[in-house]
Formats: C-alpha cells, structure tokens, sequence
C-alpha cells in the first residue's frame, strides 16, 4: 500500500499485476490499481483533473491528464471517502507510477494533490534501486 498526504486528504493506492490480462511473450504487462481518496479535512473538496506520469522499466515516460477519474469528479465533503479501480498497461515487467489530482475547495481555490509513486512489478521482474 503507497499513500501520500496533502492539506488533510489522503491518497492510498494498491496495485496488482494481473497475469490473465498480460502477454509477457508480447511484451506487453497489465497492472490494475485501487486509489482511495480520503478527505480528512474540515472543508468539502472536489477532484477535477488527474495527471498521471507512467515510466516503464526502460525509463520512457508517458503523461496521462484529463477530467475527473473513471467518468467522475466526486465531490468530498469532510470524512468522505472515493474508491475506483483503473489500469495501465506497459512493455515492460516492470515500472514505476505517480501523479497528482487537481482538486478544487468549496471556496473555488483549485490546488494539486500528491498521487504516491507506486512501483508495477511483475513477480518475475528483476529489481534494482536507482
């Protein structure tokens, strides 16, 4: 589990390999992921945008932006929680993602919020720290 804090709203993501889905003969791996995102602040926000930076195990950096997360832009008033479950699909046994969600206050303020960089491993893949 990667989590990540910024101005009381929690981001815990769970990634998971998914086997059935990948074709490593192909060269091609499917990971699926789990955000939570958990306001545990005192004022109500909404998610807008995500921008997501997906790096495979040969280092080549794809960016991911656009409106809201799976067709939503949920809104979360104080001890609310959002959970969704996505994808990303790489070359490579391995790599690294992160990012951040554009959120806006009941005030209007927009601000960004961290997205933990969470590594996607296969079971097989070689792991090295850079």
């Amino acid at each position: 589990m990667y989590k990540a804090t910024t101005r009381a709203i929690l981001v815990t993501v769970q990634p998971q390999y998914l086997p059935d889905q990948s074709e490593p003969a192909k060269s091609q791996y499917v990971w699926s992921y789990t955000v939570r995102i958990e306001n545990q602040g005192d004022v109500a926000v909404q998610l807008r945008s995500r921008h997501w930076k997906i790096t495979d195990g040969l280092g080549r950096l794809q960016e991911v932006k656009g409106p809201g997360v799976v067709g939503k832009t949920p809104l979360l008033r104080p001890g609310d929680t959002f959970e969704y479950t996505s994808g990303t699909p790489l070359s490579t046994p391995s790599g690294i993602m992160g990012g951040t969600y554009q959120m806006v206050d009941e005030a209007g303020v927009k601000f960004d919020i961290e997205i933990p960089t969470f590594s996607l491993d296969t079971p097989t893949a070689q792991r090295s720290l850079n």
